[in-house]
């Protein structure tokens, strides 16, 4: 196929050699020609500009406008030329990629997950964090994985398995994630006694407050200090770090002492369970106080 080809084509067409109207119309005969094209006028333009203007900053301006343009003629001419290359190139690249992002959606699910507990600053190695049924302490972290030694069983106890838990990241990109280390040295820890309506929880509750109390009053200030430093650097309210017991009616006939204390954040198990068998060693709160009878 010659490389210049038209129904009608102009007078300067004909004018060229048969040689030259006959060449293939292939992109790298196109290019060369076009590259000729560009040295030449350059060359050209170059030396009518180096002769007809004498002023030396003005000679500078023309010369680097006139590169500049001859260099976006050429770009501009490469991409008409190589456009169907270009347009074929590019389907396939599209092509490429998709598969690859297919293959490997998983692996990118993880690498996104990992960027944005990191950038979100959820949680380090040595917190202790929910995620979904996962609960413990982290060990470790990769741009891949989580890897926690499990706490448990349930929400409520303080106590390693043993058992160890590995995480995709890709978890963290649709599950809200429980940092129960937030406060780091020190922690507000809450645990809960039912009783019934008919057992002597007023007792109880009294008896839960003064062993809390003696428990954390060595470190009461250094919490209070520590919360404090903590306020400050998040612009929140201190919170009140005395132990407290509340009580909560979740049923007919049913009393909750909801206990909350300030612990150091490795000893919320040994805390809880040391108050437990204190408050329960000397008393059956599970007995109703005797009443006087009327006679």
């Amino acid at each position: 196929m010659p490389i210049f080809a038209a129904a009608d084509p102009p007078a300067w067409l004909t004018a060229l050699p048969d040689w030259l109207r006959a060449l293939p119309a292939s992109p790298v005969v196109s290019t060369v020609i076009l590259i000729a094209a560009i040295l030449i006028a350059r060359g050209l333009l170059g030396r009518l500009i180096k002769q007809r203007v004498t002023a030396t900053d003005l000679r500078r301006r023309w010369l680097v406008q006139t590169r500049n343009a001859l260099l976006l003629v050429l770009l501009l001419g490469l991409v008409v030329i190589w456009a169907t290359e270009l347009q074929t190139l590019a389907l396939s690249l599209v092509a490429i990629v998709v598969a690859f992002v297919i293959a490997t959606k998983e692996l990118i699910l993880c690498l996104s997950g990992s960027v944005l507990k990191t950038g979100a600053g959820s949680f380090n190695v040595g917190d202790r964090i929910q995620v979904k049924d996962f609960r413990g302490d982290v060990i470790d972290q990769n741009l891949l994985a989580t890897t926690i030694m499990e706490v448990g069983p349930g929400k409520l106890t303080h106590q390693r398995t043993g058992r160890v838990t590995v995480i995709p990241n890709s978890v963290f990109l649709a599950e809200p994630v429980t940092n129960e280390s937030y406060t780091h040295d020190y922690v507000l820890h809450v645990f809960t006694i039912p009783f019934k309506r008919d057992d002597d929880w007023q007792a109880a509750r009294e008896a839960f407050l003064a062993s809390a109390m003696r428990r954390c009053q060595p470190y009461l200030e250094d919490v209070r200090r520590h919360m404090q430093r903590l306020s400050d650097r998040q612009g929140l309210d201190t919170p009140s770090v005395d132990p407290r017991v509340t009580i909560q009616i979740p049923a007919a006939g049913e009393v909750h002492l909801v206990v909350r204390l300030p612990v150091r954040a490795r000893e919320r198990s040994y805390i809880e369970q040391a108050i437990l068998a204190e408050c329960f060693a000397s008393t059956d709160y599970a007995k109703p106080p005797t009443s006087p009878s009327c006679s």
